[in-house]
C-alpha cells in the first residue's frame, strides 16, 4: 500500500467521526467528575491520563503493529496489555471500542461483511488497522494518544459547563507530552517492553462508573 494511503489512514483514525462507538466513552472523565474531581482539574486529569493508561495503550499498539508486521501472533501482547490492565471494568470498555475497529478492518478485507470476532482491545484492533493501512508506528502511537485527548475533550463539553475554545487549548497544552509519550515507544518490540505505570484512582472510579443509575457514558 502506498504511502500516501499510509499518511490519509492516519487523519481517517483520528477523525472522531469514525465509526468506532468512541462517542459512548469518556476516556474515564465522567466518572472522575462523579467521583468528586473538580471541572478545573480536567487538564491534569489529561496529563496523568497520558503518563498513565494511554502510554500503556500506545506501546501495546506499537508492541502489536511490529509484531504483526513480522507475521506473528498478538495474544502474549494482549496479555502484556490485561497485565497492566487489572480492571476488568477498563478492559471490557477497551474491547468494547476494539470490536468497532475490528469491523472496519473486516469492511476493509472483504466487501461482503461477516461476523466479528471476539473483542480485541483498542490499542491491537488499532494495530491490525494500521498494519493494514501501511501506518507507521510513531503515528500510530500518535493516533492513539490523540484519541485519547479528544475523548476527554468531547466529553468534557457535555459533562461541564465550559468555553469549547478551552478544549482546544488543553489538547494543544498537552502536545509536547503527547510527543513525549510518541518517543517513549516508537521503538519498543516485545510484550516485555511495554511500561506498566498504575491510575488506580481512575480504575477505581471507572468500577464504580459501571453501575452507576445515572450517567451519559459508557466509561
Amino acid at each position: 500500500m502506498s504511502s500516501a494511503t499510509g499518511s490519509l489512514a492516519v487523519l481517517l483514525l483520528g477523525d472522531a467521526r469514525l465509526p468506532t462507538g468512541g462517542h459512548t466513552q469518556s476516556g474515564g472523565l465522567e466518572p472522575a467528575l462523579l467521583a468528586g474531581m473538580a471541572a478545573g482539574d480536567i487538564p491534569a486529569y489529561l496529563t496523568t491520563r497520558l503518563r498513565t493508561t494511554t502510554l500503556v495503550d500506545a506501546a501495546t499498539a506499537v508492541v502489536a503493529l511490529r509484531t504483526l508486521r513480522a507475521g506473528g501472533a498478538v495474544e502474549l501482547v494482549e496479555q502484556a496489555w490485561a497485565a497492566r490492565t487489572p480492571s476488568h471494568v477498563v478492559r471490557q470498555a477497551s474491547e468494547e471500542l476494539g470490536r468497532g475497529y475490528e469491523r472496519l478492518l473486516t469492511r476493509l478485507d472483504d466487501l461482503t461483511p461477516r461476523p466479528v470476532r471476539r473483542g480485541e482491545p483498542r490499542p491491537i484492533a488499532v494495530a491490525r488497522l494500521a498494519a493494514r493501512l501501511d501506518v507507521a508506528a510513531t503515528d500510530l502511537a500518535r493516533v492513539i494518544c490523540h484519541d485519547d485527548v479528544q475523548s476527554v475533550c468531547a466529553a468534557a463539553l457535555k459533562l461541564a459547563p465550559l468555553d469549547p475554545v478551552d478544549t482546544v487549548a488543553w489538547a494543544l497544552d498537552v502536545a509536547p507530552l503527547v510527543e513525549r509519550v510518541v518517543a517513549q515507544v516508537a521503538d519498543l518490540r516485545t510484550p516485555a517492553d511495554i511500561p506498566a505505570p498504575a491510575a488506580p484512582a481512575a480504575e477505581i472510579w471507572q468500577h464504580a462508573h459501571a453501575t452507576a443509575p445515572r450517567r451519559l457514558f459508557r466509561a
